[in-house]
């Protein structure tokens, strides 16, 4: 990874942060997408200890606006002619629904478009660097999503864990579609359940769900360190260099539900977030 350059959203905590921390100590220049300062700081610390040579950089945005995503993806693209890698990580559950400035349901516009609008500004600069990857951060909690296209704001219905689940399950067909959209052009798209970590992950919430949520990552989660460990896999390793538009858990390609296999869903979605981001489709 010497000299190469990744961008990564969700890389100030958690196994984001874990895995810029690896990559920096494998050669790479770290560029962060983060919201909050006091932890963009810290983070850039332990870059600059992993990788003293390298000019680590952070920008700011709030990744729920699709202004604030239009933003900082064109002030990196502008930045950063070449990009080797995309980390998408960036994510976050909410136990009650809540609206974005652009009216989205929260963790829709967190988990799903941000992924989706950084992504498709940053692919100029992706295709012009010679085996590029765009490695995304999905969960094995797709198996509990639906998408209702009818719906996708959950207006009609909400539950924190659907809401969670169906945003992750747009992960995989996000990654999906964009693999095929892909062929051809030398970047590879993919994704990845990372496993039940331990991390501030929910940490934005209150009230019982809150607790619920620290009591059963502290009971059941994997360390961050090993949690990460796909994230690097994918964006480093010479094995996955060919693969495109797989799930992979553990290191390894792994099934997804059939409904992350939709093709049809997989298109139509892409339109449907095109739109709400006014992007081309």
């Amino acid at each position: 990874m010497a000299a190469k350059t990744i961008v990564v959203t969700g890389g100030t905590s958690g196994i984001g942060e874990v895995a810029a921390i690896r990559l920096a100590e494998q050669g790479a220049r770290i560029v962060l997408v983060a919201r909050d300062k006091a932890r963009a700081d810290a983070t850039l610390a332990k870059l600059k200890r992993a990788n003293p040579s390298a000019a680590h950089a952070v920008h700011f945005a709030d990744l729920s606006a699709i202004a604030e995503m239009k933003r900082v993806a064109s002030e990196i693209a502008a930045a950063e002619p070449n990009i080797d890698v995309l980390i998408n990580n960036a994510g976050a559950v909410f136990t009650t629904r809540q609206e974005s400035v652009d009216g989205l349901e929260m963790t829709f516009a967190v988990n799903h478009m941000a992924y989706f609008v950084v992504t498709e500004i940053l692919l100029p600069n992706l295709k012009a660097t010679p085996g590029a990857r765009i490695v995304s951060t999905a969960s094995m909690a797709h198996s509990s999503g639906r998408i209702d296209f009818d719906d996708l704001q959950l207006r009609k219905s909400y539950s924190t864990f659907r809401a969670y689940g169906t945003s992750k399950l747009m992960n995989i067909l996000f990654t999906r579609e964009l693999a095929r959209r892909l062929e051809g052009s030398g970047v590879t798209a993919n994704c990845l359940h990372p496993g039940g970590v331990a991390t501030r992950f929910g940490s934005n919430n209150s009230g019982f769900l809150a607790v619920v949520f620290k009591v059963a990552i502290s009971i059941a989660g994997i360390s961050p360190e090993k949690g990460a460990q796909t994230i690097i896999y994918l964006a480093s390793s010479p094995a996955v260099s060919a693969i495109s538009g797989k799930y992979f858990y553990q290191c390894k390609p792994a099934q997804p539900t059939a409904a992350a296999q939709s093709d049809a869903d997989a298109r139509r979605l892409w339109d449907v977030s095109a739109k709400l981001a006014g992007l081309a489709p």
